[in-house]
């Protein structure tokens, strides 16, 4: 069986996606796409041979289309993803999976009435080789009880329209989703705390960000958020336990000795750094598409999830660094939960 995919949205992260189901996943064909700029979603359909739809509606609608990829505006993800629900269509949805707790509970609430998961979100850092491998580990009990997990997320440059809650929003959200699945516990609480500001920043923002996070069974999380650090795309991750500690590993590169110096080149933005990571995530969900079964990915309920924290962390942030309480729901069963 091919998986007929219509994707909404043809910005960059949509045609990326397309590429990817087009050359890189077996088993996966795009049938149908849609984008508010219709000319720009008439041209890349045109490059897979795909049907253009005038909206998102008429596109899950089609029977030409098994399964939905929304890769559209953040504000019109709730809308596509409630008629993939209502179709009872698989959706793959880009992060956020709603730019509300609201909204993502809205979601969480249809599908729970459609009684199986159909939605996966796209924090692909769970596909990762390296944080699956830490997964293990914490997993396997070796380290002990996880005490303390030290975070970094580093980007060279930002352009003028990232705004400061951006970085829990757009940024920090990878590490709240990808902590939460590795240490298979929820935060609590979060704090935001800026300190002394670089200068390589535009005006408005505030770079760099510390933000600590407290889980329900009392791991400490401290993050530094740095999108404006220079020297490329760092992403670092360690957890401390009781009998030792398991270190997210850099990027395989070869070491280079000239003119006096030992070095690694770093790479410079996130589509290096997580390319494998996207595509095994896509692999994943086709399969589980193709064989009719839940995607294994993150959930919904994930998604809400994580809009609940950045939440908690913007309002920290807005009030000079208070420690915020996580004001979440208590998780359904269809997600593993017992409400």
């Amino acid at each position: 069986m091919t998986v007929r995919v219509g994707v909404i949205g043809a910005g960059m992260i949509g045609q990326d996606h397309i590429r990817r189901l087009t050359d890189v996943v077996t088993g996966a064909q795009v049938t149908a796409v849609t984008d508010i700029d219709q000319a720009r979603a008439a041209e890349v359909a045109a490059r897979v041979g795909a049907t253009v739809f005038p909206a998102g509606s008429d596109l899950i609608a089609s029977p030409d289309v098994d399964a939905v990829l929304v890769t559209s505006w953040g504000p019109t993800h709730a809308e596509h993803v409630l008629n993939a629900i209502a179709a009872g269509k698989p959706v793959f949805c880009e992060k956020p999976l709603a730019t509300t707790a609201e909204d993502c509970l809205r979601i969480v609430e249809a599908e729970r009435a459609h009684g199986r998961r159909l939605v996966q979100v796209g924090f692909m850092r769970r596909f990762d080789a390296g944080y699956r491998q830490m997964k293990e580990v914490i997993t396997s009990g070796s380290l002990g009880a996880p005490l303390i997990v030290h975070c970094a997320h580093r980007n060279p440059t930002v352009p003028e329209s990232y705004t400061s809650v951006m970085a829990a929003q757009d940024t920090a959200v990878h590490e709240i989703d990808v902590l939460r699945w590795l240490l298979d516990d929820e935060i609590v609480s979060a704090q935001v705390i800026t300190p002394r500001a670089t200068s390589q920043r535009f005006g408005h923002l505030k770079d760099p960000q510390l933000m600590y996070f407290e889980t329900a069974n009392g791991v400490r999380i401290d993050l530094e958020v740095f999108v404006n650090c220079q020297y490329g795309y760092d992403i670092q991750c360690e957890t401390v336990g009781e009998a030792g500690l398991v270190r997210l590993p850099d990027p395989a590169a070869v070491a280079v000795r000239t003119a006096g110096q030992h070095g690694t080149a770093v790479l410079q933005d996130w589509k290096g750094r997580f390319a494998d990571a996207f595509d095994t995530e896509f692999r994943e969900w086709v399969a589980s598409v193709e064989a009719g079964t839940e995607p294994t990915g993150p959930s919904a309920w994930d998604g809400y999830a994580a809009t609940v924290i950045t939440d908690a962390a913007v309002r920290s942030l807005d009030s000079d660094g208070t420690v915020v309480t996580v004001d979440m729901k208590p998780r359904p069963a269809l997600y593993g939960g017992t409400a």
